[in-house]
């Protein structure tokens, strides 16, 4: 977390009231969330009143999916998810299919984008959700959300999207991208665990999916986390400030990475799109090492790099955004995800260029041995 973020929240931890009492420390309380809804909603280009607070991302999708889905079913059985999309949406789909809904999975290409005209065919007149990722934090391409909101609302249809790998990191406004409902998350950004959002454009309608005492608007039952939406506004408020030189300079970081690993590794592969992608992210397959011991190598030096998806790291099987990609199970499980922040520095990579390296090819050696041994 940001060091504005730890402060703002201290002084919440230190004194905090229930915001649904109408008491003085409630009030206090009430007046901290709605400031933190402001910032969130500044972040991201929306009306404050279409915020709404969660525990966390896993909990805005499911709220989308589910929610929009329950109160708009009228119209039809149909949801259209991608098969790139992070396991809270594929899931959370599997359950409407398993209570009776139709689900198709749209294929992406090569660079992990959906093709407008997929969706477009896709659509029937009882097509009632598309959701479709912002960006992939696992490849990092960014999709064109633009375009696939307004061929889904062409035919009737909501359209969600999960932009929890992309706020904070990249521009985000709800209004150019059209979009009826998105999903943020405040530890993407520099935030705490435990708190984040869900954008509801006004008007559309969305069924609870935790009942109780109402709180949120009536969208989201459950006492309030002040502390952590607290801390949630404050790290919206300096993305909000510090986006176009968060962009630049871990853009030139992971650039300056890409080009040197690829000058350093023989048969290395880039994975994702090479221009449409998010700036702090790098995702490389490295041919003739396994996934696992290269992020227990990097770890032991210092350097700490994801094993695919960090919500399947525990399962050690190849990632499903990758097998989506065309990549086979081999290639795929060599992958690697390295992502850049504001407080990486030229030192760390330059480390990073001259361990990494080192690593592999140490690996590489391992590897080639058992082969003959076997």
């Amino acid at each position: 977390m940001l060091p504005e973020v730890r402060e703002a929240m201290a002084v919440v931890l230190a004194d905090v009231g229930n915001p649904s009492s109408i008491h003085q420390e409630g009030r206090e309380a009430r007046e901290r969330v709605e400031r933190a809804r402001r910032q969130v909603a500044a972040l991201i280009g929306a009306n404050p009143e279409a915020v709404y607070f969660t525990s966390c991302g896993t909990e805005a999708n499911n709220w989308a999916i589910k929610g929009l889905f329950a109160a708009n079913k009228r119209k039809g059985p149909h949801v259209i998810v991608s098969a790139i999309e992070h396991p809270s949406v594929t899931l959370a789909a599997k359950r409407l299919q398993m209570d009776g809904a139709e689900v198709t999975i749209l294929p992406v290409d090569r660079e992990g984008c959906v093709l407008p005209g997929d969706l477009k065919s896709a659509l029937k007149p009882g097509t009632v959700l598309v959701s479709i990722m912002l960006a992939n934090g696992e490849v990092g391409t960014i999709e064109p959300i633009k375009e696939l909101t307004a061929i889904a609302h062409e035919h009737s249809a909501l359209f969600h999207a999960d932009a929890i790998a992309a706020v904070g990191h990249w521009p985000v406004d709800v209004r150019e991208l059209g979009v009826d409902a998105l999903s943020l998350s405040a530890n993407q950004f520099y935030g705490p665990q435990g708190a984040a959002a869900l954008y509801v454009r006004e008007g559309v309608r969305i069924l609870p999916l935790l009942e109780g005492g109402g709180q949120e608007q009536g969208g989201r039952s459950g006492t309030e986390n002040v502390a952590a939406i607290v801390g949630m506004g404050a790290a919206a408020d300096v993305a909000r400030q510090r986006l176009p030189e968060r962009v630049e300079q871990t853009l030139l970081l992971r650039d300056r990475l890409r080009d040197g690993l690829v000058e350093r590794i023989p048969n290395l592969r880039l994975n994702g799109s090479r221009s449409n992608r998010l700036p702090h992210n790098l995702h490389v397959c490295v041919e003739g090492a396994a996934s696992e011991s290269l992020v227990l190598g990097l770890d032991h030096e210092g350097i700490a790099a994801g094993l695919g998806s960090a919500c399947n790291a525990k399962a050690m099987r190849p990632s499903h955004v990758l097998k989506a990609m065309g990549l086979t199970e081999s290639q795929a499980q060599g992958a690697l995800v390295f992502t850049m922040g504001e407080m990486t520095t030229e030192e760390e990579i330059g480390r990073a260029l001259d361990v990494i390296p080192h690593v592999v090819e140490k690996l590489r050696r391992v590897t080639r041995m058992t082969v003959r041994a076997t």
